[in-house]
């Protein structure tokens, strides 16, 4: 089976960093970082961040890592302390790391985008991690521009009262699987397909900023969906329309922001999991995500993630009714 070594190598340390940061969860105050960009960012990013690294760089050292976060900060002498907490919840997993060896991790995921490489984001949904809510850990295999392996942890969500931390896997023609983060038996995904189920629903950001709310209750409205939407940190959106919970996930560009591209790592792991569970994603124009150029998607505007059945109606409906700017 092809990228079978990478999906064991992606699954192991995946699941290996959910564990870090529900340990960082329950056993610590998650102290909020400030970056440069004012964003939230604790000893759970980067912790994750350097075991996944360490377990990408040992199995595939020529692969380039596109991650979130760089240990810039932490190399700062006034940041002792956080290093420290750091390099102590790294070593219960890897026990004779240093703190050299954590920065050194951690900066392995400052590649850039190449004909093969991985992204990361090893706490997609700080602020959902830091109120104790969803979050992710993504991390997608992409070569010549087309994803390949795709791998979210999931340690808050259940669906339909299930097993509560649930791993999400995807390999480009192989479908997608679910599975509890904790092990157990993987079951294939499938998007919701009937209109009349009580799943036929939408899912948003919980934060009002990150999309274009107003809008996107409108472009749900328009192709048939009544019920309110679910708020969702993170790419359990993602995860949701794959496991048939949601029919819908828009993403579409803020009025404060009509400019912003996002991010690669903010998506390239979702996708693959709602493509290869028969879902569609594009953005807002139907073109595909492009994760070839950088670590933005320059090219592409707004993301609209569906069940696939409905996809052409949303964007004949966000043609008709033009994101405001």
């Amino acid at each position: 089976m092809a990228y079978e070594l990478e999906k064991q190598v992606a699954v192991a340390a995946v699941r290996q960093a959910a564990q870090l940061c529900e340990t960082v969860r329950q056993t610590l105050v998650p102290e909020a970082i400030e970056k440069n960009d004012k964003s939230p960012v604790t000893v759970a990013d980067f912790g994750a961040q350097a075991i996944i690294c360490r377990a990408l760089a040992e199995a595939f050292p020529q692969d380039a890592v596109v991650g979130e976060e760089d240990a810039a900060a932490l190399r700062q002498p006034e940041m002792a302390g956080p290093l420290a907490t750091v390099t102590a919840q790294v070593q219960q997993h890897l026990a004779t790391a240093t703190a050299e060896d954590v920065l050194t991790w951690i900066d392995h995921g400052n590649g850039t985008v190449s004909s093969r490489y991985w992204t990361l984001d090893p706490i997609d949904g700080t602020k959902g991690f830091l109120r104790g809510d969803q979050y992710a850990i993504a991390l997608a295999l992409v070569e010549n521009g087309d994803l390949k392996v795709g791998v979210l942890g999931c340690p808050y969500l259940s669906f339909d009262g299930g097993d509560r931390g649930l791993l999400f896997v995807a390999v480009r023609g192989e479908g997608a699987m679910m599975m509890p983060l904790a092990g157990g038996d993987p079951q294939p995904l499938q998007v919701v397909q009937d209109p009349q189920s009580d799943r036929f629903r939408f899912v948003e950001s919980v934060e009002s900023g990150h999309g274009n709310q107003s809008q996107q209750n409108a472009m749900a409205q328009a192709v048939g969906i009544q019920s309110p939407s679910m708020g969702m940190d993170s790419q359990a959106k993602y995860a949701a329309v794959a496991a048939g919970q949601a029919a819908l996930y828009l993403r579409l560009p803020s009025p404060k922001t009509p400019d912003y591209r996002e991010k690669i790592w903010d998506h390239a792991a979702g996708t693959l999991v709602v493509q290869e569970a028969g879902g569609c994603v594009t953005d807002m124009h139907g073109k595909p995500l492009d994760f070839s150029q950088s670590a933005r998607l320059e090219d592409n505007r707004g993301v609209v993630v569906s069940n696939g059945t409905i996809h052409a109606e949303v964007l004949a409906a966000l043609a008709t009714h033009p994101t405001e700017s």
